[in-house]
């Protein structure tokens, strides 16, 4: 049975008439008594019905009031309660307020999570209404969800990770329409929703796609199955017309392609975005830095490198990320591209790197 979370905050525009606040807090009604307790920075009132609430005086001049009860119970029985604190409080404050904001009730326990932070912490809320997919592979949690706007989303250790509306980010990865596949050897690393593959509609003359270290058998048949809408049905078959598809670790295939002296026009990354951690020594940004490494040897010295950033907002790792181009095995330059990517909720950066 899942819990609603309701809040309302009032914000002072003088914290003066806190203690007229908590003199004037009383019985609201004979089945919704508030306890006083003292806090050392103010006071605390503690309400039990069918509902809990907790009413707080912060002494610096923020009344807060969490009101917590199910989802089954009276929705008008909440709202009266609700409205009935916000007016005995706009009696008391007697126009003492900057601010009064009450937010939609935070859905807390539910069988579906709706709940996901962007990459610089905001929590966002989504309109998933189902699970369509949900399996425990060896190495991490995959999960397919179903959002009203957005269709189905993949979501690895509980990370968005893409949605069927999210052409924008496939389009990016790859270049934004400005290059023409057709005829050229492409190396694609990752994409196993094979939405990168599917996009590809000029005629390349071969493409090679290479899963990463952990390889998850399990991601591509989770898409191949609940993800068709995407476009993403070239996965069916471990080869597809031009393509080859290896479903093993890309680090020592890429090793014997720069061995061999092999190389491609264009080398699609679709790996990872840019670690959130600006430690460099991370293991995150050590295998980074190999992938990235690697990929520009095994990159034709008029060819491309594309790969996914991370949120425009991360502005430190963005720009650690920057600092590491420099230390390849050959000099490189690179422009970026900020793109909305629809189920993100948040602007995101992609990276175009190439030889010099």
């Amino acid at each position: 049975m899942a819990v609603l979370h309701h809040s309302l905050d009032f914000i002072l525009s003088s914290p003066g008439t806190i203690l007229s606040v908590v003199s004037g807090l009383s019985v609201l009604n004979a089945n919704n008594v508030l306890k006083k307790v003292h806090l050392s920075r103010g006071y605390e009132f503690i309400g039990i019905h069918f509902m809990f609430a907790l009413l707080r005086v912060h002494s610096h001049g923020v009344v807060t009031i969490d009101l917590q009860c199910y989802q089954e119970d009276s929705i008008a029985e909440v709202d009266n309660l609700l409205n009935a604190l916000e007016k005995k409080l706009k009696t008391l404050l007697n126009g003492n307020i900057k601010r009064i904001k009450r937010l939609p009730a935070l859905i807390r326990g539910a069988e579906v999570d709706r709940y996901w932070p962007t990459s610089d912490g905001r929590l966002m809320e989504y309109d998933i209404d189902k699970v369509v997919y949900d399996e425990d592979s060896a190495y991490q949690k995959i999960q397919i969800l179903h959002s009203k706007q957005y269709g189905n989303i993949l979501v690895l250790n509980g990370d968005i990770n893409l949605a069927e509306s999210d052409l924008a980010y496939t389009k990016a990865i790859m270049g934004s329409g400005k290059e023409n596949y057709a005829g050229k050897e492409v190396l694609i690393l990752g994409g196993g929703d094979g939405g990168i593959l599917a996009e590809v509609k000029q005629k390349p003359k071969m493409i090679t796609m290479l899963e990463s270290l952990h390889i998850d058998q399990k991601v591509i048949d989770g898409c191949k199955t609940h993800r068709k809408t995407c476009g993403h049905t070239p996965m069916d078959n471990l080869t597809v017309g031009t393509a080859l598809i290896l479903v093993e670790d890309c680090v020592p295939v890429l090793k014997k392609y720069a061995q061999e002296g092999r190389t491609f026009d264009y080398v699609i990354n679709d790996l990872t975005a840019v670690p959130i951690s600006t430690e460099p020594e991370d293991s995150m940004w050590e295998f980074l830095r190999l992938i990235l490494d690697l990929s520009i040897k095994v990159l034709h010295p008029s060819g491309k490198y594309f790969t996914q950033g991370n949120g425009v907002n991360m502005t430190d790792a963005l720009t650690l990320y920057e600092e590491q181009l420099g230390k390849l095995s050959c000099p490189v330059g690179f422009s970026k591209e900020v793109v909305c990517v629809p189920s993100y909720l948040e602007l995101w950066v992609f990276y175009t790197i190439w030889k010099k």
